[in-house]
């Protein structure tokens, strides 16, 4: 946090923030500042978020420095959201579908900000989310798959339930070659681990479902999942044992 501390001063000393975020933005490159944009989200307001907003994917393709102009437009919606400001979450929504995967990130970011302080309106909200596209699925699943947020077992069983409606969703869906459904996938493959350590005895029971579904992507899913440290130190002897198991498919 020291080094989002020094950002945020320097930008109160600042009239004009664009110039300096551009500057600092590291991109091009294969991480963005996301310290710098966190103290934007802290020491923004709505004008800015806004403006920022304003660097769509045509004035900000992917890796420029002007793409992190909109990836702080979008965290900063979180705090609008947190401070009561909820018609941003349509706005976070629309986003969540952004061909750019920064704003993606920008979004489940945003989400889980407002969710330090409203985590059951954030599971409410989530909720709505796992029953739209492909890439509102995946927010939602990447927004409430955050440790921090997860330190309840009775939210982590409602994110788990969350979870497992998308999960058979995606054992429906038609248009698996679709981006949108590999970005969903994608995030699959790590969430399940991350909801199961908030809640061991349901995350086991949920994932051990799964684990005899037969499609192959959420075999994959579930595979991919059995990897993560998280899960040996939860229960080494229960991964160990459907470690063991899965290498025999």
């Amino acid at each position: 946090m020291k080094k989002v501390e020094e950002y945020r001063e320097k930008l109160r000393s600042l009239d004009l923030w664009q110039p300096y975020l551009l500057l600092e933005s590291c991109l091009p490159g294969p991480r963005g500042n996301i310290e710098l944009a966190q103290a934007v989200a802290m020491e923004g307001d709505e004008a800015l978020f806004l403006d920022l907003l304003t660097f769509t994917p045509e004035r900000a393709p992917t890796n420029t420095p002007e793409e992190f102009l909109h990836f702080c437009g979008t965290f900063g919606l979180g705090k609008l959201v947190t401070q009561g400001k909820k018609e941003y979450l349509k706005t976070l929504r629309l986003l969540a579908s952004d061909p750019r995967w920064r704003t993606r990130e920008a979004v489940a970011m945003a989400l889980q900000l407002y969710g330090e302080d409203h985590m059951e309106e954030l599971i409410q909200e989530m909720e709505k989310w796992a029953e739209g596209n492909h890439c509102e699925k995946r927010a939602a699943a990447a927004a409430l798959c955050e440790p921090r947020l997860l330190k309840e077992q009775e939210n982590a069983l409602k994110v788990l339930q969350i979870l497992d409606k998308i999960t058979a969703t995606m054992c429906l869906a038609t248009d698996r070659k679709e981006e949108s459904y590999i970005v969903l996938k994608k995030g699959m493959a790590y969430c399940w681990s991350v909801a199961a350590v908030g809640n061991p005895e349901a995350g086991k029971q949920f994932m051990e479902k799964w684990l005899q579904v037969g499609d192959k992507d959420i075999r994959w899913i579930m595979k991919e999942n059995l990897k993560k440290k998280r899960l040996e130190k939860m229960d080494p002897e229960w991964l160990a044992s459907w470690k063991e198991r899965e290498d025999k498919i």
